[in-house]
């Protein structure tokens, strides 16, 4: 919507300096953009009498502003006037009107962003570091997404070293980015004792060593732990694995005091990071704090090189400590660098002791190297590839962005390439499993976007914009931190050092081997099976589900929604040698599925028929709406930076690189649980059942089915559903449960579903109906290129 005073604002401009030498008209739409702001700076250069205008707010523009002192309250100059009300409205401050008059309700505008920005006193005259700082995009409140933390960061940056010669006026946002972290570091160095024109911004030897010499501990306090909690709070919540399974957050908060609560963030940040963990601000916490490579030094257990493993360099790499090796599958057409596998390698490596990951490059340093057409054949040539080789199904193939691809890269090409992959290697029978090299931002948005499943970080890259106010992403596997000459008795060669995140993808230790990934949990089922048979009591297929359910999924909330799980099958499961198997590999996305959820959800949609209509029951909430209501927490939670509940699940709900109460492998286990609970119920036994879904291709159109079956194939049915579930309940069991899970994420007490606008609620299951949608869409697409390649994949065993 068009902006009145904005308009104003752009016709102005326009109008009073369109004759002007070097001067370039901003469009007159009412919104606020650079171009826009880039008219306005050339109008203000003009007023200060420099003749060659442009968009850059740079040296020149500063000179002549400190020269006249800046811009004081009293200013004469009607059109320098009119240029900074114009920029105030631009920012969203009202600045009284647009009139060249610098009355109080101008000077309470420039107050009121000064204070927004971290600079709170009232001021006569504007500095020329305030007006550069108004005629930029940067936003001073918080956006849609920010955070409140990181935004008490930004300001209190500014308002301790605005006036430092090398430091500029950064967003405060709450979002951090590029600018942030470079101020961030300016700051470190300033407090180092590094020389105002030499704080760059950049992490080089004196930087490091300071920080060597400024290590932490609890009980520390000063201006290094403030700029210490302040990265961490940068960083974002530090997530760790708990014994249950779950995720749960650690979050940093920006103090002087080095506290029991930062200690125990930086522990869960440590062990995420794959450093130490001590709780301590070490060199090497601050490092990966600051930078994706973190201390370039520290150990790695991983490498990855384009030269032949020979069996002299395969033991030399082990006995130096790495225990897997990145390899080319191919090399483009014209190449001279000789980067494939060679013939009997792979055997060598593994002979050593080593793991192999296998990475697909064709070029990929240039913009134009990616297409979607580009995409589907390499992934086509990386599987014909991978299967020469003799890859086992499962196997993860890196595909390679080898260059600092921006944000807007990363939309019209990069994730382009990506469907064509992840299309590709589908249509062969999804036999093995992409994974994305890149830059941080790369990996992160690849992950959501495309759901490319595990990451190899660039992180040796630091200076790319993509590793720059981007954290990790929670699916990295490896991070690739320094290259080297590696020597080993007259032999030398490149090699890259890098780090492996305990648990995550390994690459492999064989080759020709045509199980599954899911073939051994298949197995336990069927163990489980034979022994449910064998006790002779009730159904056999619900006693596996209460077995593998009753360690998480058999407490009082659940025994009353579900039942209790049979207490004398579990100890006959026991005396027979048998534990709870808490997670496998979905064959089909790579994502490790948790089967106590998995189970929990199938047998509440076993044990309870669907109803018909938009109508809900308790076998729901032990799936989707369970998680939904947990979900719905963390958004009223997080409704100050997400006040729409579609934003909210367009950025966290079901991603596979976002922890939530609702994440990718959730909603996978929503589905899976439901259709293979309706496949028993149907006749199946629960074995036969996993091997339809997991091995025969029934994951091939999971989303599909789901939405048709569950929510009659629509968006509108999506809301239908669960508007029904949320808002028009009277099973008081589910109302006390949806009660429950709706406080345990978002507090007590949180706005119930039914006492929000039907419109505000509306738009927060619209967005859990976009995610559904999006996935059946990809499946779509997928469906019709497998059964022209392949035939119908439910009639056939996944082939290739």
């Amino acid at each position: 919507m068009a902006d009145q005073m904005v308009l104003k604002a752009q016709k102005w401009v326009n109008s009073t300096y369109k004759s002007v030498s070097g001067y370039n008209a901003c469009p007159e739409n009412g919104k606020t953009s650079w171009s826009t702001m880039y008219s306005l700076i050339r109008a203000l250069q003009h007023e200060l009498g420099i003749t060659s205008l442009s968009n850059s707010f740079g040296p020149a523009t500063m000179a002549k502003l400190a020269e006249r002192g800046g811009i004081p309250d009293t200013e004469k100059n009607s059109n320098i006037v009119h240029i900074i009300q114009s920029a105030l409205f631009c920012k969203g401050y009202h600045a009284g009107d647009i009139n060249g008059y610098y009355g109080k309700s101008t000077v309470d505008a420039i107050v009121e962003m000064l204070s927004d920005m971290g600079n709170g006193s009232a001021v006569s005259s504007m500095h020329p570091k305030m007006v550069k700082a108004l005629l930029t995009m940067d936003a001073y409140v918080l956006v849609p997404g920010g955070v409140d933390k990181v935004r008490k960061v930004q300001q209190w940056l500014n308002g301790k070293y605005w006036k430092k010669s090398t430091f500029y006026f950064i967003p405060c946002d709450g979002v951090f980015s590029r600018d942030v972290q470079t101020a961030l570091m300016k700051a470190i160095q300033y407090e180092l004792g590094v020389p105002e024109d030499s704080a760059t911004g950049n992490f080089g030897p004196s930087t490091q060593n300071g920080l060597r010499a400024h290590q932490l501990t609890r009980g520390d306090t000063g201006i290094f732990v403030q700029l210490f909690s302040a990265a961490a709070v940068a960083n974002g919540p530090a997530w760790f694995k708990t014994t249950s399974g779950e995720y749960e957050p650690r979050e940093a908060s920006s103090t002087s005091t080095y506290d029991d609560q930062l200690a125990a963030c930086i522990r869960a940040f440590q062990e995420f990071s794959q450093l130490t963990k001590n709780g301590d601000g070490d060199y090497q916490t601050w490092a990966q704090l600051l930078v994706s490579m973190g201390d370039a030094d520290r150990e790695a257990t991983a490498c990855d090189t384009r030269f032949t493993i020979t069996a002299s360099r395969a033991a030399a790499l082990k006995e130096a400590g790495y225990d897997a090796v990145g390899r080319y599958l191919d090399e483009a057409p014209g190449g001279t660098l000789d980067k494939p596998i060679k013939p009997g390698e792979l055997e060598t490596i593994f002979k050593a002791g080593m793991r192999c990951f296998p990475i697909f490059q064709y070029d990929a340093y240039k913009l134009e190297h990616f297409s979607y057409s580009r995409g589907y054949q390499h992934g086509l040539k990386a599987h014909e590839r991978a299967k020469h080789y003799g890859f086992n199904r499962g196997t993860v193939i890196y595909f390679a962005v080898d260059y600092d691809a921006t944000n807007e890269d990363i939309t019209s090409n990069i994730l382009p390439y990506f469907h064509g992959v992840v299309s590709a290697l589908r249509s062969q029978g999804g036999r093995y499993i992409p994974g994305v090299y890149g830059s941080r931002n790369v990996s992160g948005r690849v992950t959501n976007e495309a759901y490319v499943q595990w990451a190899f970080v660039s992180g040796m890259s630091w200076g790319f914009s993509g590793n720059l106010g981007f954290p990790l992403p929670k699916n990295w596997s490896f991070n690739q931190i320094k290259e080297f000459k590696f020597t080993t008795r007259s032999d030398t060669f490149d090699l890259d050092r890098v780090v492996h995140k305990a648990g995550a993808d390994f690459g492999v230790s064989t080759i020709n081997r045509e199980s599954t990934p899911t073939d051994s949990f298949i197995n336990y089922i069927k163990q489980l099976y034979d022994l449910a048979v064998a006790y002779g009591k009730g159904d056999p297929n619900l006693l596996v589900m209460d077995y593998v359910r009753s360690r998480r999924y058999n407490d009082v909330q659940w025994k009353t929604l579900l039942g209790a799980a049979d207490a004398g099958f579990i100890s006959y499961a026991e005396s027979k040698g048998m534990s709870i198997e808490s997670g496998f590999t979905d064959s089909f996305t790579g994502t490790e599925l948790g089967s106590e959820h998995l189970l929990a959800t199938m047998c509440g949609h076993y044990k309870i028929a669907q109803p018909g209509g938009n109508r809900t029951n308790r076998g729901d909430v032990a799936g989707w709406a369970g998680d939904l209501s947990t979900f719905y927490g963390e958004w009223r939670r997080d409704s100050k930076e997400y006040p729409d509940g579609r934003t909210y699940c367009a950025a966290r709900l079901a991603k596979p690189d976002v922890f939530s109460s609702f994440g990718y492998a959730d909603l996978l286990e929503d589905v899976d649980g439901y259709l293979i609970a309706k496949a028993i119920r149907g006749g199946e036994t629960i074995v036969d059942a996993f091997k339809d879904h997991y091995v025969n291709g029934g994951n091939l159109t999971r989303f599909k089915r789901y939405y048709n079956d569950r929510f009659h194939g629509s968006n509108q049915g999506v809301v239908d559903v669960a508007y029904n579930f949320f808002a028009e309940q009277d099973d008081s069991v589910i109302i006390a449960g949806i009660t429950f899970l709706i406080n345990s994420t978002g507090g007590y007490p949180t706005i119930a579903p039914g006492a929000l606008a039907y419109e505000k609620l509306q738009s927060f299951l619209l967005g859990f109906a976009d995610r559904l949608q999006e996935r059946v869409g990809a499946e779509t697409r997928l469906r019709a290129t497998y059964t022209a390649l392949h035939g119908d994949p439910r009639e056939q065993k996944a082939g290739n």
